[in-house]
Order: C-alpha cells, then structure tokens, then sequence
C-alpha cells in the first residue's frame, strides 16, 4: 500500500472520531457520559449511563411503584408550545400525560439553569424525599431527552443515592401503562416560568 494512500486512511479515521466526540447528541454510536451536565440540544441521542444512578426501564418503575418503598416520580419535559400557526382567537388546552403520581418540574434539566431555579428543584425535591438521599427518585421526561439526563445528574452532584434514570420517558411508559394527565407542580410554578425556547 502506498504511504499517500495510508495517510489518506488514517486522515480519514481521525476525522471520523473528530466527529463522533464533537457531537455525541448527534452520534447514533455509544454515547460518551460529558463531564459535567449537557449543554447542548435537549433532544438527540443520550448515554446509555449515568454515573451515580441506576438507568431503568419502564418494567422496573412499575415495579418500583408495587414495592413497599414508594418511589418519588420527577418528570421534567417542556411544556408544549402553541404553535406560531395556531389559529387566532381558538382555545389553546395543551395536556401533558405522564406517569400516574409524578411531579412534573418543566425543563428542571435545562443547562443552564438559572441559580435561583436550580435551588426551587433541590428544595422541592428534599421535600418531596423527606430529606431521604437514599429514597428511590425515578427522572424522566421523553425518549432520547437530555433534559432527564441533566436533572438525574444534578440529583446525584448534591448527594442522592436513590437515583434512577428512565431514559425511555412518557413513550416508553405509556407502551403498556396508563398515563395521566399533570398539571406544573404548584411550587415549581410559583417559583417562576420554565425558560422559553428549551
């Protein structure tokens, strides 16, 4: 093999990692965990980890909720927003199903998130456990969603040992269980709007 043609081969690989590590929302391969919380696109391909938590599917969260040990349900995907064509004058009525029994915090994984937010979802979330660190607290949101991911993560940084990610979100759920419909925490409203345009 000539040495221009080996060049232009290992040229071509690194470029290719280049890409892969730029990118890791993007990159249908094995997701790289980022160091700290994820910047980026909320949607797109997420990490098959989380590092201080346990990722589960939607069989073991129906199991976490028959066991004796009732785990706390976080839900923190965006509200909808009414489309820019959304006919004047009609009544906008957006739902949000989610799991029976969750708390749904808007874009409590959003990064940033604002110092004085990001305080409302640790105090309501020590609430919420009893001040138990240890107590199960199930994160989601949507499928292929950063936002489940950050929120988790921000839970593990402050010293919660309980910690599951539901990667599969609402879709995955509502594959063979019932929804409900939830309304914004009333605490997490109080404390303010959801950041727009996450």
């Amino acid at each position: 093999m000539g040495q221009g043609r080996m060049i232009g081969r290992i040229a071509a690989a690194l470029a290719a990692l280049v890409c892969l590590a730029a990118a890791p929302a993007d990159s249908p391969v094995n997701v790289p965990e980022p160091e700290g919380l994820y910047a980026g696109a909320p949607h797109g391909y997420t990490p098959q980890t989380l590092k201080g938590a346990a990722v589960v599917d939607a069989a073991s969260v129906a199991a976490l909720m028959a066991g004796p040990d009732k785990p706390v349900l976080i839900d923190v995907a965006a509200p909808d927003r009414k489309p820019s064509n959304f006919p004047a004058g009609r009544l906008w009525l957006p739902v949000h199903p989610s799991i029976p029994g969750a708390v749904w915090m808007p874009e409590a994984g959003a990064e940033p998130l604002a110092p004085e937010r990001e305080a409302v979802f640790y105090d309501r979330v020590a609430e919420l456990t009893g001040g138990d660190r240890a107590k199960p607290v199930v994160v989601f949101c949507h499928v292929e969603c950063w936002g489940s991911w950050n929120a988790a993560k921000r839970l593990v940084r402050k010293g919660y040992t309980g910690i599951r990610w539901f990667p599969e979100g609402v879709e995955g759920w509502q594959d063979k269980h019932e929804t409900a419909n939830l309304r914004v925490d009333p605490a997490w409203k109080a404390a303010g709007e959801p950041q727009a345009g996450r």
